[in-house]
């Protein structure tokens, strides 16, 4: 065959930057470094190893939980902690804990994938459910509250299933798939809500210290993007759909807010993040005292629990006691709250609503 028979060169191809060998494949929205597949794919696992060995997330010999919905971030967490488990002799032994919220076409299809994983990655699956533990499905809630109000709800509910369904494991630590944007959006959250006090614990990549079983963020400085193209291109079997529930939830706006912000500037999420670090808070600004609830005795700053507040309302055709500022008037007088819950105050701040 003639020299002039051969196929030019695309114009523009580049040759990876890292190993200069391979054409890049994509460009990593973190560092805009052009890299190929097999480099981006061990820059990305060798990052997240620095971040669980410059923190020490985990311990030779702990038993780890990894909050597993299905998704992108928590089907790459699942993949990546057995994998470097492996590599690296981390010693962990790793378990899988879903939460079932009860939301038909949506959940019940997640779990499918869940337990795909569990087949696929060789790790125990555990699940929780809102049906059991509370005695409410987040079908029947919405049907009773509507949609403005129900991921309060949810948010409460699933950080208890979460903590119980890890107590029933008996692990040593929950792992969970919050990335870069997840913690960024918090920050800008707490700001917007003026929540100054869970500043730094939204920020932290490991809370939970003083409790029975602490939580940690390996994705703390992973940017979505960049799971969702490990996922891609390593074939990972995960699903992919949103909550039907949650196209109005106000951790919506900040979320669009942020996109927005990366377009422009890729390094804004880290920022923000630094930048909830580096908060000076004032002396007077204090978190509620942690205690445990007089009803559960899950940990709580009043006397009851947050998720037993609203399930005290759910059970009693009341449910929204406890969303927000509820205030009653009653012949001119503000009704006694604690007449109606029990409770301490149901306008204390919610118990970890937001802050992973």
């Amino acid at each position: 065959m003639e020299e002039t028979d051969k196929k030019p060169k695309k114009a523009g191809a580049r040759l990876c930057c890292i190993c200069n060998q391979t054409r890049a494949a994509l460009k990593r929205p973190k560092t805009f470094d052009q890299i190929c597949k097999e480099c981006f794919y061990k820059a990305f696992e060798e990052e997240i190893h620095r971040v669980i060995v410059n923190n020490q997330l985990f311990k030779p010999g702990e038993r780890i939980a990894i909050g597993a919905s299905g998704g992108k971030d928590s089907t790459v967490l699942a993949y990546i902690l057995s994998e470097l488990n492996r590599r690296h002799n981390y010693g962990l032994d790793l378990f899988l804990l879903s939460v079932d919220e009860g939301i038909t076409g949506y959940r019940d299809d997640s779990l499918e994938t869940v337990k795909r994983n569990e087949l696929q990655y060789g790790l125990p699956l555990k699940i929780v459910s809102y049906k059991d533990l509370y005695g409410w499905t987040m079908d029947e809630i919405v049907k009773m509250i509507g949609l403005k109000n129900n991921c309060t709800f949810c948010g409460v509910f699933r950080r208890q299933a979460l903590d119980r369904g890890a107590a029933l494991l008996k692990v040593d630590k929950l792992a969970t798939g919050h990335n870069a944007d997840d913690i960024a959006e918090t920050v800008l959250l707490n700001i917007l809500r003026g929540d100054i006090a869970r500043l730094s614990r939204c920020c932290s990549i490991t809370t939970g210290e003083d409790g029975p079983i602490p939580r940690c963020k390996p994705f703390k400085y992973t940017y979505e993007k960049e799971i969702v193209m490990y996922a891609y291109f390593k074939g990972l079997d995960y699903f992919s759909t949103e909550c039907i529930y949650s196209p109005n939830a106000y951790r919506g706006f900040a979320r669009e807010f942020i996109k927005d912000l990366e377009r422009i500037r890729p390094r804004a999420i880290l920022d923000i993040i630094k930048s909830g670090e580096d908060f000076r808070i004032a002396t007077t600004t204090k978190m509620p005292e942690q205690g445990t609830c007089e009803r559960c005795g899950y940990i709580s700053s009043q006397k009851w629990c947050k998720a037993c507040v609203l399930l005290e309302g759910l059970n009693r055709g009341l449910p929204k006691l406890g969303i927000g500022r509820i205030r009653g008037v009653n012949n001119g007088r503000k009704k006694d709250i604690n007449q109606i819950s029990g409770a301490k105050s149901i306008e204390s701040k919610q118990c970890g609503a937001l802050d992973f």
